[in-house]
């Protein structure tokens, strides 16, 4: 299938390793040009010469910003040259209580979540509507729904960048931009194998059974009941960024095994 991104320019924040680097790498194996960002220049140059590596026919770059430090960030807008897809997926978490979850953990994650997207959005929809194309596109989580104990700040800037996708899909009427959200459920990435090991490591038993532990005792509205791989999520992502999406806008899409029960 064709999804006619070639030579689309793709922005992906956050987009070293997890959800967002299988995101870039799917836009640049449709011939997208890609630009990826990290927090220091080191990740961002390894994840450009992996990807480079795989799609030597690409044209692809990045930008080491880090969406906590408001000094960084603008000078990264200033610097973008004309982007058609911008995937916000950059993001942080604390694994608090509600209790010890301090105004400087609310507001970092304020910052980096939500107000990274707010930013680059301001930006850049501007010129989308201008040219009748473009596509936004932001990465939520179950959380926002789920909203595990731990989680409470995390889970709240997740469910405000869905109210934020909603509303800025709302003043694309009539345009060929599209805003839309996708909402990946539990995901092996790097943290989460981080997270598989560390557990088994200290309960003496193998990753599978850590695993499987989670989603009987933790994750149990999961149907699918196991990690997705990135590359699930990204899949859908890449459509959604695509000329073949054109008719899906201000939707929030589920990419979680079916963690978040359904409305029928």
């Amino acid at each position: 299938m064709n999804l006619k991104l070639k030579n689309k320019i793709a922005f992906i924040t956050g987009s070293t390793a997890g959800i967002g680097y299988a995101v870039a790498h799917g836009l640049a194996r449709e011939g997208a040009h890609v630009i990826l960002n990290g927090r220091t220049e080191q990740s961002v140059g390894s994840a450009v010469s992996k990807l480079k590596a795989r799609f030597p026919e690409t044209e692809i770059s990045g930008f080491a910003a880090d969406f906590g430090d408001r000094v960084q960030v603008d000078p990264l807008i200033a610097a973008l040259p004309k982007i058609d897809i911008l995937v916000n997926n950059v993001g942080i978490y604390a694994s608090k209580t509600f209790q010890e979850t301090s105004d400087d953990d609310w507001q970092s994650m304020l910052e980096v979540n939500l107000m990274s997207g707010v930013r680059l959005s301001r930006a850049l929809l501007p010129a989308m509507k201008e040219r009748n194309w473009g596509r936004i596109l932001f990465v939520s989580s179950e959380c926002a729904s789920l909203v595990p104990a731990d989680l409470i700040a995390y889970s709240c800037t997740k469910a405000a960048m869905q109210a934020l996708s909603r509303g800025l899909a709302q003043t694309t009427a009539g345009s060929g931009v599209t805003v839309n959200t996708i909402v990946p459920g539990s995901t092996l990435t790097e943290g989460a194998e981080k997270f598989l090991n560390d557990q088994a490591a200290s309960q003496g038993v193998s990753t599978d059974a850590v695993s499987n532990q989670f989603f009987k005792e933790v994750r149990t509205t999961s149907i699918l009941g196991r990690f997705l791989d990135p590359r699930e999520v990204a899949d859908t992502a890449v459509y959604l960024c695509s000329e073949l999406s054109s008719g899906t806008n201000g939707a929030a899409i589920r990419i979680d095994g079916g963690s978040v029960p359904g409305i029928l």
